[in-house]
C-alpha cells in the first residue's frame, strides 16, 4: 500500500438471447462429483501392444505408450482426444512396458524418462521422472476437433471459445496466441480444461480437466492453429530446482466450464489440502468478521476514530480495513473504534523486501542488524535478486526461518505492527506464485523450499491474526483467511498502463495517492480481457470458495474503474465475493452511501454462503449475458443479468439473490446507486 507495496512484482509486468435454452446445465459440485467413489486404484486396465487402457470416471482412458498420446472413450461411446503425442521432436523409442497393480510403467531411454500411468480415484494419473536435466512438451491439448472452449484460471477464471477472434490474436492485441504462462506463477490454480462441443452438463456434453500438481517448472503455451486455440504444457526437469518429477492428472468431465476447478477441489480435499473457513473461525473467531465484510484500504480522515464512526453511521456493519506502513498508521483509538464497530483492522507488511536502513523508502524495507544485505536472495552468479521496483533486494525466506529462533526478526516486526491492537494482517507477496531459488551461502533453497518457508511463517501468523496476502495460490489456502488479487484476471496490458504514472496516477498526494484514487479508463483490449462477462467464469471460487475470502487487487478499487462498476458489482454478488475499496474523507463523503447500500445487500448473502462451496454455475442465455450460481445445498442462489434486456423478469444490469429462507429474491441494480 505504500509505494513499496505498489511495486510488487505483479505491478511491473512480471492476463440471439433465448429465454428457454440453457447452454450449461447445473453441475452438482459435491465432494463426490469427481473420483471420490468408484474406479478404485485396483483397476489395472488392459494392455495391447502400445495401447494401455485404464478405467476413469465416466469412461476409459487410452494411453499410447509409444508417444504419450492420450485418448478417451466416454461411457456414452464418444471418442475424445485428451492429448496429442508429445511434442518437441518426440520422446524416442520406448522401453518395454511393465504392468503394475494399478496401471503400467515404461521408459524413454533417449530422454532419460521413466513413466508410470495409473487409474487413481477416477482420474488418469501420469507421472514422469527424469534421470537428467531436460524438458518435455506434453500434454498437447485442444487438438480434438470437437474442442469448443478453453478454461483458464487467469485470476478468477476465463472460458475462452477456441475460435474466438479476440483470444486468437496476439498478446499485444489482448489475446493469448503466442504467449506462455508459468503454471506456478501466472495462474491462480494449477490447471486448465477444455469443453468438447456445445452441450454441457445434463445436455450431453463432455470435457477434460488437466491438473498439474508439479506446477513449479511447468508452463502452458498457447498457439492459434487454423484459427483455434491450443494449449501445450511443458515441463523443465532440473535437478538443482528439484523439478525432476512431473505429474499430470486427467479427468473426464461433463463439459461444464467450471468442471476443471470442481475436479481440483475434489483433488485437494482427497489429500487433506483443502482449508475451510469454518475451521479457521473455530480456531480464531475473529476470522468470522470477514463474513459479510467489504474490504478497504483507508487514508487520511478514514484512518481516524471519527472516520470509522462515519462508516458505522452509514449503516456499514462489517468491513476489513487496511492501512499502509508509511507515516500516520491507524492509532490505537482508531483501531478500538473499528473493532467496536465490528470491523477488522490490519496493517500492510511485507517480509520480502530489504533495503539499506539509512536510505530505505519504506519502513517495511528497513530491517535491523545485517538482514540487509546478508539475507538477500542470491542468483547463481552471486548477485542479489533485485527487489520491488528495482530497489534493494528480495529477502530469503529460508534465511529468516534459520535466524528466527534466535533473532526473532519476524516476530518482533509483527509485534510492533500490531501494537495498536490490530487483529488482522496483510502480508504482501508471500502467497503469490512468484517464488525464488536462492544460491546464497547458508540459506540455499529451491522454489519449493521457498513455499515451505513462507507457509511456516504464515501459519504462525494465522494463529492469532486474520491473515491475508496478495493473491493466494492454492498451496497457501489452508493458512490464509482472505486474499487481495486472485479475483482479478489481469491482462498484460494492465501492467503497461500502471507504469504510465501520468495516466494511472503516482504516489502523491500522500493522503490520497493517485495510483489508488485517480479514476482510469482501461484500453479496450484490456477491458475485454479482464471484464467482459461472457468470458468470465468462477474457477477460483469453485475450487476454493468456503476456504478463504477472495477479492480483487487493491490498486483496482471499485471506484478506480468507473466504466466497469456495474459489471464488477454483479460479478461480486454472483461469485459471493467482497468488493475492495480505497477510502479517504472526500471519497467517503461522496461515495459512502453507495458503498453502504452495496454492503448492506452483500452482507446477509455472504454471511449465509461465505463458508459454503460453489456448487453450480450456469449460463441461462445463448449470449452468456445471464448467469447463475448456487452455493451449498441451495443456501444461496444468485442470478445476474449483464445484458441490456430483461430476462425472466430480471432487468439488465441487475442481480437477484435468494437465500434458502427467502420467499422472494433480493434485487440489486448497482447503477441506480451510483451517485
Amino acid at each position: 500500500m505504500t509505494s513499496d507495496a505498489s511495486h510488487s512484482p505483479h505491478r511491473t509486468g512480471r492476463s440471439r438471447t433465448t429465454a428457454t435454452r440453457v447452454l450449461a446445465a447445473s453441475l452438482a459440485l459435491t465432494a463426490t462429483t469427481f473420483g471420490v467413489a468408484g474406479c478404485d486404484s485396483a483397476a489395472a486396465g488392459t494392455l495391447e501392444g502400445s495401447r494401455l487402457e485404464l478405467p476413469v470416471r465416466g469412461g476409459t482412458a487410452v494411453v499410447d505408450t509409444a508417444s504419450l498420446a492420450v485418448n478417451a472413450r466416454t461411457a456414452g461411446g464418444r471418442e475424445l482426444v485428451l492429448s496429442g503425442p508429445a511434442g518437441g521432436g518426440g520422446l524416442g523409442k520406448p522401453g518395454p512396458v511393465t504392468r503394475t497393480g494399478d496401471g503400467a510403467s515404461w521408459s524413454y531411454p533417449a530422454k532419460g524418462l521413466k513413466v508410470t500411468a495409473s487409474s487413481e480415484r477416477g482420474r488418469l494419473r501420469i507421472k514422469l521422472r527424469a534421470d537428467r536435466d531436460g524438458s518435455v512438451s506434453w500434454p498437447v491439448t485442444g487438438t480434438d476437433r470437437a474442442a469448443s472452449a478453453l478454461q483458464l484460471p487467469r485470476g478468477e477464471g476465463l472460458d475462452v471459445p477456441v475460435r474466438d477472434a479476440f483470444w486468437n490474436a496476439s498478446v499485444e492485441k489482448g489475446g493469448l496466441a503466442g504467449s506462455t504462462v508459468d503454471m506456478g506463477e501466472g495462474l491462480a490454480l494449477p490447471l486448465w480444461g477444455y469443453s468438447m462441443g456445445r452441450g454441457t452438463g445434463g445436455s450431453g456434453g463432455a470435457g477434460v480437466s488437466y491438473l498439474t500438481p508439479t506446477d513449479i517448472g511447468t508452463s502452458l503455451r498457447f498457439a492459434s492453429t487454423g484459427g483455434r486455440l491450443r494449449a501445450t504444457a511443458a515441463h523443465a526437469f532440473d535437478a538443482g530446482e528439484g523439478t525432476r518429477d512431473y505429474e499430470v492428472s486427467f479427468a473426464l468431465t461433463d463439459g461444464n466450464p467450471v468442471a476443471p476447478a470442481a475436479d481440483y477441489r475434489s483433488y485437494l480435499s482427497q489429500r487433506g489440502q483443502l482449508g475451510g473457513l469454518r475451521k479457521k473461525i473455530r480456531q480464531n473467531p475473529a476470522n468470522g468478521k470477514l463474513l459479510g465484510a467489504f474490504h478497504a484500504y483507508v487514508w487520511g480522515d478514514t484512518r481516524t476514530a471519527s472516520g470509522i464512526g462515519k462508516l458505522k453511521q452509514l449503516g456499514v456493519d462489517r468491513m476489513w480495513l487496511g492501512y499502509d506502513a508509511g507515516p500516520g498508521p491507524m492509532n490505537a483509538a482508531a483501531v478500538r473504534a473499528a473493532k467496536k464497530a465490528g470491523y477488522l483492522v490490519g496493517p500492510y507488511d511485507t517480509f520480502a523486501n530489504g533495503q539499506d536502513p539509512k536510505t530505505a523508502d519504506s519502513p517495511t524495507s528497513a530491517w535491523p542488524d545485517r538482514v540487509y544485505p546478508d539475507f538477500c536472495i542470491r542468483k547463481a552468479d552471486g548477485t542479489a535478486e533485485t527487489g520491488f521496483g528495482n530497489r534493494g533486494c528480495y529477502l530469503s525466506s529460508r534465511a529468516f526461518e534459520k535466524a528466527e529462533p534466535r533473532k526473532h526478526y519476524l516476530a518482533d516486526r509483527t509485534r510492533s505492527m500490531v501494537a495498536n491492537g490490530a487483529d488482522s494482517y496483510f502480508l504482501d507477496v508471500d502467497a503469490t506464485g512468484e517464488v525464488f531459488r536462492d544460491h546464497g551461502k547458508g540459506h540455499e533453497m529451491t522454489k519449493a523450499g521457498d513455499r515451505e518457508m513462507r507457509l511456516a511463517r504464515m501459519r504462525r501468523l494465522s494463529k492469532d491474526l486474520v491473515l491475508g496476502s496478495e493473491s493466494a495460490q492454492p498451496w497457501a489456502n489452508q493458512v490464509l483467511a482472505y486474499d487481495h488479487g486472485s479475483g482479478t484476471p489481469t491482462a498484460d496490458g494492465l501492467w503497461k498502463l500502471e507504469r504510465d504514472k501520468k495516466t494511472w496516477g503516482g504516489y502523491f498526494p500522500e493522503n490520497a495517492p493517485g495510483a489508488f484514487f485517480k479514476p482510469v479508463k482501461l484500453p479496450a483490449e484490456v477491458a475485454t480481457a479482464m471484464y467482459d462477462p461472457k468470458y468470465r467464469i468462477p474457477l477460483y471460487e469453485t475450487a476454493l470458495h468456503g476456504s478463504l475470502v477472495n477479492a480483487e487487487r487493491w490498486e483496482l478499487s471499485y471506484e478506480k474503474l468507473p466504466v466497469h462498476k456495474t459489471t464488477r458489482a454483479l460479478l461480486a454478488m454472483l461469485y459471493n465475493t467482497p468488493l475492495n475499496y480505497v477510502l479517504d474523507g472526500p471519497t467517503l463523503e461522496k461515495k459512502g452511501a453507495e458503498l453502504a447500500a452495496l454492503q448492506k445487500y452483500f452482507s446477509p448473502l455472504h454471511r449465509a454462503a461465505g463458508t459454503e462451496q460453489l456448487t453450480s454455475f450456469r449460463w441461462l442465455t445463448g449470449d452468456r449475458s445471464v448467469q447463475r450460481t448456487v452455493f451449498g445445498d441451495g443456501a444461496l442462489t444468485v442470478t445476474a443479468n449483464f445484458g441490456s434486456r430483461a430476462h425472466d423478469g430480471l432487468a439488465g444490469g441487475c442481480v437477484d439473490a435468494k437465500l434458502r429462507t427467502d420467499k422472494q429474491p433480493r434485487r440489486l441494480c448497482p447503477a441506480q446507486l451510483n451517485g
